[in-house]
């Protein structure tokens, strides 16, 4: 049962037709969709849609890399979705970091970006090239982001938790590009998820704008000169969307519009409105969204270098920078890693992008690519170094080529025979693949394979 309110409010927005097609949409099901992740990389030269060819049905119009599954095919529940082959994302919310225009060696902000689908999207286009910083305030679902982040093979991004304010006191001027995906009221998520519909009401609609202009005001900030900021919801009402963004150019001078189809043409569906694009359930394959493209107007030398008033990351020792390079030439000689710099975060060691801000006062759970941990003069790989690597870059991989149960086993943190390892009988650490494609480690004895995935992601 949709709120009245709500229903009156979408009649004076849809005519006719338009408002009776609009009502009928929420007796369909919602459309399943997910979007391949090209960071994954794979021994042999397999590719996700090769692999997945049997679940993949049509492509996401507006999205390369989305594709349509059914509801029977449950991908979520599959080892490939924790090896980080694909992330499942609704298809409507695809669209507006595909009109971000983020291309690799820029310097990036996602800045409400839990659970991270839009974020592995910016990251997938960046190609583990430059800046990515992903922020969500609330420290749970921080951490969700930052472990979809793990999973999704990004290289190059830094996973903060804190208020806008507090970033744009560090980072004035900083970004090239900037995602707002502001928290909303919710109303496109109606078909997809009916507690949304609980949730909502007129007053939640009002809070949820006066949020949103708090957010926005920051985020601007934190625009370089050139730059373009891209503002989304879920959300019909006017109030958090056109209105929103109104309000938003009155009050700040330097900031125009974009039109949409000089970054990429609009797909058929999508209504130009004069502040953004609108996206409904009865038009496209997809739920409700939308979104607009701001630019900050200015021309600033590109050889500019920008830094935060954090100053610049420092170095890891070199005696730890050793010890992983060691590690690396024994296990990993033919590791590929992103262009950084490895620092230490605690025990842990990890690798920043190039020209890393630093981290002083900030609340951050992942400061770039998780290489591993420093215990009493040795090293130990990390997870998220397992799911960035290819099994091509380790010396030894076991290899779980077309057994369901067994993968199944090893998400369970069972042991596995060390007879499925390459060059059978050989010990050290290994990686652990699922038909081509990196899952986690395993050490191995030369009998069997002790179990190191995370106790925390076991089944």
């Amino acid at each position: 049962m949709l709120p009245e309110e709500f229903l009156s409010r979408m009649k004076s927005y849809l005519e006719g037709d338009e408002y009776e097609a609009f009502l009928s949409s929420y007796d369909d099901i919602s459309n399943r969709s997910l979007r391949i992740n090209r960071l994954k990389k794979s021994s042999g030269g397999k590719t996700p849609e090769g692999t997945l060819s049997l679940i993949l049905k049509d492509r996401v119009a507006w999205c390369e890399n989305g594709y349509y599954y059914d509801e029977d095919d449950r991908p979520g529940r599959h080892a490939y979705h924790e090896a980080g082959l694909y992330y499942i994302q609704e298809a409507s919310a695809m669209a507006p970091v595909e009109w971000l225009d983020v291309r690799p060696g820029m310097k990036v902000l996602d800045l409400c970006a839990a659970p991270g689908g839009k974020s592995t999207e910016i990251a997938g286009a960046m190609e583990n090239k430059g800046l990515l910083i992903t922020n969500e305030p609330e420290p749970d679902r921080a951490r969700i982001l930052s472990l979809n982040i793990e999973r999704s093979s990004v290289g190059n991004a830094l996973v903060t938790s804190e208020m806008p304010d507090r970033l744009s006191g560090r980072f004035e001027g900083f970004f090239d590009r900037i995602l707002v995906d502001a928290p909303c009221s919710g109303e496109g998520m109606f078909r997809k998820n009916p507690d949304a519909v609980n949730e909502w009401s007129s007053a939640n609609v009002g809070y949820c704008a006066e949020r949103q202009t708090g957010i926005l005001r920051e985020a601007a900030k934190m625009l370089f000169p050139g730059g373009i900021m891209v503002y989304s919801t879920c959300t019909f009402s006017k109030d958090e969307n056109e209105e929103m963004i109104e309000s938003f150019l009155k009050e700040n001078n330097g900031f125009s519009p974009v039109d949409p189809d000089t970054i990429k043409r609009l797909p058929e569906g999508f209504i130009k409105t004069e502040y953004g694009v609108r996206i409904y359930p009865h038009k496209v394959r997809g739920e409700g969204h939308f979104f607009s493209i701001l630019k900050r107007e200015g021309d600033v030398p590109g050889e500019i270098k920008r830094l935060s008033s954090n100053g610049a990351l420092d170095r890891a020792l070199n005696a730890d920078i050793k010890l992983f390079n060691d590690f690396a030439h024994e296990s990993l000689p033919d590791l590929v890693l992103p262009e950084g710099m490895i620092h230490t975060f605690g025990e842990q060691l990890y690798l920043a992008p190039e020209d890393c801000p630093g981290l002083r006062g900030l609340k951050v759970l992942r400061p770039g690519l998780h290489l591993g941990t420093l215990k009493n003069k040795r090293f130990e790989p990390s997870h998220a170094l397992a799911l960035f690597i290819s099994p091509d870059e380790a010396v030894l991989n076991a290899e779980i080529n077309g057994s369901p149960d067994l993968a199944l086993k090893y998400m369970r943190g069972e042991t596995l025979p060390a007879d499925i390892i390459n060059g059978n009988g050989r010990k050290g650490w290994c990686i652990v693949s699922v038909d081509g494609y990196s899952i986690g480690w395993g050490k191995s004895d030369g009998r069997i394979i002790k179990n190191h995935y995370p106790r925390g992601l076991r089944i």
